[in-house]
């Protein structure tokens, strides 16, 4: 009974490997009858789309738009914000305490070096002027009879010696109160345009308080403050293009002064402009300064937005005839210095390449496309 019992289960497990192994060869023919099935059907599809395409090519034809490279000049610019500001602007003041009695300016007014624009009450210095000049015509009659009578031998040195020292020492205390005379008087200490009139009659001038503001507007230049970073690329003399927004204006000079000194605090160097006479100029107008650090003569300079990258390496797109037809070409670029959207090549393009400008994504070598 045992023995039957173990030999019936062998024999069941025996004849269910045999026939698994059929299955199993029967799966593998069936699969790879289907990949062969499946090469061939990839190999017809391949000829019939290559057939369809050539007789009918319109269909990958991109329109795209192109315009011709040229060579120009490409300069590159560190753009500085700055300001217009008057050389000679100066705040008049007094030299001397007391009562404004007349101003003889107003504001816009043009005036001279020297002018006179307001006088500060001068009535107690010409009283003691009025009364020395008495004292001075007694003095210096004396000294004159005192001197033909010495020329005479008559009298005695020491009356003569001591009228002349009357006299002199008069005629300094006359000068001394005619200069005292003089600075009551507020003078323009610069030709130029009043910009301000700020004392009143009636007010108490004092020495240091402004009383006007003279500006010469003919001698203006911007003023900017560069980040030290720059400091290296910028000295005096160097090529700028400075630009005034307000009043739609540009000129180009040159720096008329670059700092050597580093601000501790901004960590800047002061840049100057010195500007030629132009009556649309005014003090305090905003300028932008654009200084030139870097020129290409003859270099091929082309919009940056149509330059794409793949793997990081940089390329365009260009249009080339063949057989007729217009065909996408790829170019691999070597770009330089890029400023304000446009971009030098150094490599990659030359004059009259036709690159493509609209339409370029997507392209590949050797597509067609139209015009």
């Amino acid at each position: 009974m045992t023995k039957r019992y173990f030999v019936v289960p062998f024999l069941t497990l025996l004849l269910a490997a045999c026939g698994g192994g059929d299955s199993s060869k029967n799966g593998a023919a069936k699969l790879e009858q289907l990949k062969q099935q499946k090469a061939k059907l990839e190999t017809e599809i391949a000829a019939l789309e290559k057939e369809v395409n050539k007789n009918d090519t319109s269909a990958k034809v991109k329109t795209v738009s192109i315009a011709s490279v040229e060579d120009t000049l490409f300069e590159h610019f560190i753009d500085v914000q700055g300001s217009v500001d008057a050389r000679e602007n100066v705040n008049v003041t007094s030299k001397v305490p007391g009562i404004i009695t007349a101003i003889y300016v107003k504001e816009g007014q043009q005036v001279k070096q020297g002018q006179v624009l307001a006088q500060v009450d001068d009535q107690v210095l010409k009283a003691g002027m009025a009364e020395l000049k008495t004292q001075l015509e007694l003095a210096t009659t004396l000294y004159e009879k005192q001197q033909n009578l010495w020329s005479q031998k008559i009298g005695s040195e020491v009356q003569f010696l001591s009228a002349k020292n009357n006299k002199e020492s008069l005629e300094r205390k006359m000068g001394t109160m005619q200069d005292q005379l003089n600075q009551t008087r507020i003078i323009a200490p610069i030709s130029g345009s009043v910009d301000a009139v700020i004392a009143k009659i009636g007010d108490a001038a004092q020495p240091g308080a402004p009383a006007f503001r003279v500006v010469n507007s003919n001698n203006l230049k911007v003023v900017a403050n560069v980040a030290e970073s720059y400091a290296g690329k910028i000295k005096t003399g160097d090529e700028v293009v400075v630009v005034f927004p307000d009043i739609d204006k540009e000129i180009r000079t040159r720096i008329t002064f670059a700092s050597r000194l580093i601000d501790p605090l901004s960590r800047t160097i002061k840049v100057e402009v010195g500007l030629k006479p132009d009556a649309a100029l005014r003090p305090n107008m905003i300028a932008r300064i654009r200084i030139i650090d870097y020129v290409a003569k003859n270099a091929v300079v082309i919009p940056v937005n149509v330059i794409q990258y793949s793997m990081g390496k940089p390329y365009v797109i260009v249009a080339k005839e063949a057989n007729g037809k217009q065909m996408a070409q790829r170019r691999n670029l070597e770009v330089g210095h890029t400023y304000n959207d446009m971009a030098e090549i150094k490599s990659g393009l030359q004059p009259g390449d036709k690159i493509v400008t609209m339409g370029y994504q997507g392209l590949n070598d050797n597509d067609l496309i139209k015009l």
